[in-house]
């Protein structure tokens, strides 16, 4: 039978199908970070399990971490001013140590964020799987990787057992015809397909990118297409893995040396990873990338999104009016020729050297008398993916054309992607972000966020407001395929690996904040059993309510199981941090709502467990919705409270005017309906059955896994056999340094005769 390049994947990583439908799926990468990892650490700490397979997984600092400069730091206390970010970071290094996991700290030549040194360092490899405790762990599928994010809970299934319960994914496929035009890049044209389908679009779906103009994408471009396939709901993307994939993995670390018998056995398994010629999808989509322009987003979702050049922000309706007034616009505002006050170039999105190039490529294209950043831009900053990207932008001195310019070049870090490290943005101002999303309050509070690409960003930066990048740089004939085909140079081999002199306190200080350390709270096994739950409903009725909006960014910096300051951007007023009266949660009888009523595509955005934790911490035991972002679905049940889908319009409007009554209702899992306080059933509902065993039971997953040890080691024996180079070439990452010089001895001597 014709399978799609999804099922492929799938299916070559299942250990075995559980007696509840679930696959247990083996997973051949994991990378961590000190945001979501903490509390994972901790339920291990507190069942006494061990990380089954360090040597697969992969751990650095990025969400919180500076960027400002650390030329003249020498420890990670002296760098980090933030006591809470401080400890994630040191708590980080600790759990590392301690599980004998390979760690970049921020002493590494290699620290970056987590999505850009995979690939960086080849950690990401095609054919493999690969998670990560991020929502944009999608990145990854740029290079045939299953590659999806997880919350914490899932965190620490894969560290105790390398493996995951999960179900299989619907399918979709986009198929991009012809290549995209001169300074049309793939940020354009993934925001125009998420513009196309919605941010509901993908949801429960792998999205396949394929087509010519896919296959005219260098690695870099492809990872963005990736990146932003979670903006449209999507569990993942992928694209199959090619000569422009092969070529990009060439030297890289964690990879199998060219020449080697490893390398051509991986090069020939590679080539098999792609779609069969007949195999279905649930859903096809096409676009035409001749017709993509250069877009920029309006609104407050990715979906809100319109080409720069004549774009006009769109007619008011119920959906837009708050992005509307969120972002200071009014209906038939031209997007050309908006103000900004910031520029933002990095992000897990958008912050690799072919990012950087189209960056430094639009400012050279300006007069050098013109070449400055614009007297109303009160900061432009350029903040490199890793240590790799800023070292090869260095040595191509792209690093100058910044700084002559008026850009802060910056170290290694997500920035003020998710504004966790004090790089954000002041209430009202205006940002050219080249990140992911736009949702309100995400750079900053009262910030105002238009997602642009790497080159839009350039140009609005020398303007000073949204405009063309076609109007600055003028425009050729010249589509821009063929380069964006080629791999860039090389930069794995041509670098100074040496470590920087100092940061020799970090394991001292590590070892004196030991005894500071939380004490081991319950990690994510058994939950409480629940049945039922009978209260009063609060009525929020938005669509797309993303988990920013849910629990803040500002909230995650902690190591607790914890999620103080749900809905605080709504639940207080900016400017005295009183409680708004309008909210509906400030208000009697709703403070001790059991029952939240709300919004289609609940949950989206960010995987943070934390979201979760916060509705549980006010003391909701059940959401209602039309639908829920999968990520924050799972990491429901997870965690003991009950995701309510109900589809049916007429149905979900009788619930919510239960609640806009403040009139009692009882969601009855075991019936699997909600009643009012006559009893009589207003909604009905379905719970895959594993999930609701799972409430029901209070089923311990780790624990359950744990049990299945034969068929994993089984599992782990024949993938060694199939698989050789997966296993051989990680153990590279715990001398980075030395595989570099090895790598390098061997590229010199010329051994890198490949057959592909």
């Amino acid at each position: 039978m014709a399978k799609t390049l999804y099922e492929k994947l799938f299916d070559q990583h299942v250990v075995c199908q559980q007696a509840d439908g679930q696959y247990l799926l083996y997973i051949d990468r994991h990378l961590i970070y000190e945001c979501t990892s903490p509390q994972a650490f901790n339920g291990l700490r507190a069942k006494k399990r061990a990380v089954r397979r360090p040597d697969l997984t992969l751990a650095t600092s990025d969400h919180t971490v500076p960027t400002a400069s650390r030329a003249n730091c020498t420890s990670t206390r002296a760098y980090i001013s933030d006591a809470s970010a401080l400890t994630q970071v040191l708590t980080l290094s600790r759990n590392a140590r301690d599980h004998h996991i390979p760690y970049l700290p921020l002493s590494s030549p290699h620290q970056g964020i987590v999505h850009v040194l995979g690939p960086d360092l080849g950690f990401t490899q095609p054919g493999l799987t690969l998670v990560c405790g991020d929502s944009h762990t999608s990145t990854h599928g740029a290079f045939g990787t299953l590659a999806f994010g997880i919350g914490t809970s899932d965190v620490e299934h894969v560290l105790a057992t390398q493996t995951l319960p999960t179900t299989r994914a619907r399918t979709m496929r986009v198929t991009v015809a012809n290549r995209l035009r001169a300074h049309v890049a793939a940020k354009d044209l993934v925001l125009a397909i998420i513009r196309e389908v919605g941010t509901a679009g993908g949801t429960g779906a792998a999205i396949e990118f394929a087509g010519a103009g896919v296959a005219a994408l260098g690695m870099e471009e492809r990872m963005a297409l990736c990146n932003m396939a979670i903006e449209a709901g999507a569990r993942t993307g992928l694209v199959a893995p090619d000569g422009v994939t092969e070529a990009y993995l060439r030297w890289r670390v964690a990879c199998p040396a060219p020449g080697t018998r490893a390398w051509r056995e991986a090069c020939r398994h590679w080539r098999s990873l792609r779609s069969d010629e007949g195999a279905l999808f649930d859903r096809e989509v096409w676009i035409d990338a001749a017709g993509v322009e250069p877009m920029v987003t309006w609104g407050t979702s990715p979906e809100q999104v319109a080409p720069v050049a004549g774009g006009v922000v769109p007619a008011e309706d119920a959906g837009r009016a708050r992005a509307l007034r969120y972002m200071g616009l009014t209906p038939g505002a031209r997007l050309s020729g908006l103000p900004v006050d910031v520029v933002f170039i990095g992000s897990c999105t958008n912050s690799r050297l072919a990012d950087l190039r189209a960056a430094a490529d639009v400012l050279r294209s300006v007069p050098l008398a013109r070449r400055a950043v614009a007297p109303n831009v009160r900061r432009a900053l350029v903040v490199p993916g890793s240590g790799v990207v800023k070292r090869a932008a260095e040595a191509e001195g792209l690093h100058e054309v910044f700084l002559e310019a008026g850009f802060e070049w910056r170290e290694p870090g997500c920035s003020m992607c998710c504004g966790l490290n004090g790089d954000d943005l002041r209430p009202g101002e205006r940002c050219a972000s080249t990140s992911n999303r736009n949702f309100e309050n995400r750079q900053g509070t009262g910030g105002r966020t238009h997602l642009v690409s790497p080159a839009m960003a350039a140009a609005a930066a020398i303007m000073g407001h949204l405009c063309d990048v076609r109007d600055v740089v003028g425009v050729s004939d010249y589509d821009g395929g063929e380069q964006r085909a080629k791999p860039g140079r090389d930069i794995t081999l041509e670098l100074d690996w040496n470590l920087p002199s100092g940061w020799d306190e970090e394991v001292e200080e590590l070892q004196r904040q030991e005894d500071q350390q939380p004490s081991a709270n319950a990690g994510c096994g058994a939950v409480s059993s629940f049945t039922h739950v009978t209260g009063i409903p609060a009525p929020l009725n938005r669509a797309n309510i993303d988990t920013d909006t849910i629990l803040p960014v500002s909230f995650c910096k902690t190591v607790q199981r914890s999620g103080a300051g749900l809905f605080h951007k709504l639940r207080y007023l900016p400017a005295s941090n009183d409680q708004d009266p309008a909210f509906v949660l400030n208000q009697q009888p709703y403070r001790s709502a059991t029952v939240l009523v709300a919004g289609p595509n609940f949950g989206c955005g960010s995987s943070r467990e934390h979201a979760v934790w916060a509705l549980q911490g006010f003391g909701f035991k059940c959401v209602v919705a039309p639908s829920f972002a999968d990520i924050f679905y799972n990491n429901a049940f997870k965690n003991g409270l009950l995701p309510v889908r109900v589809p049916d319009s007429k149905a979900m409007a009788r619930v919510l005017a239960e609640a806009e009554q403040a009139r009692p209702v009882t969601v009855d899992l075991l019936a699997q309906e909600i009643r009012d306080e006559r009893g009589q059933v207003i909604a009905d509902f379905a719970v895959e059955e594993h999930r609701r065993r799972r409430l029901i039971d209070g089923v311990d997953d780790i624990a359950a896994t744990l049990h299945m040890e034969t068929e994993i080691a089984r599992f782990e024996k024949q993938r060694r056999e199939n698989l050789p180079w997966a296993d051989e070439s990680v153990k590279f990452l715990h001398d980075i340094e030395g595989r570099a010089k090895e790598l390098l001895a061997l590229h010199e001597r010329g051994a890198d005769n490949l057959d592909w």
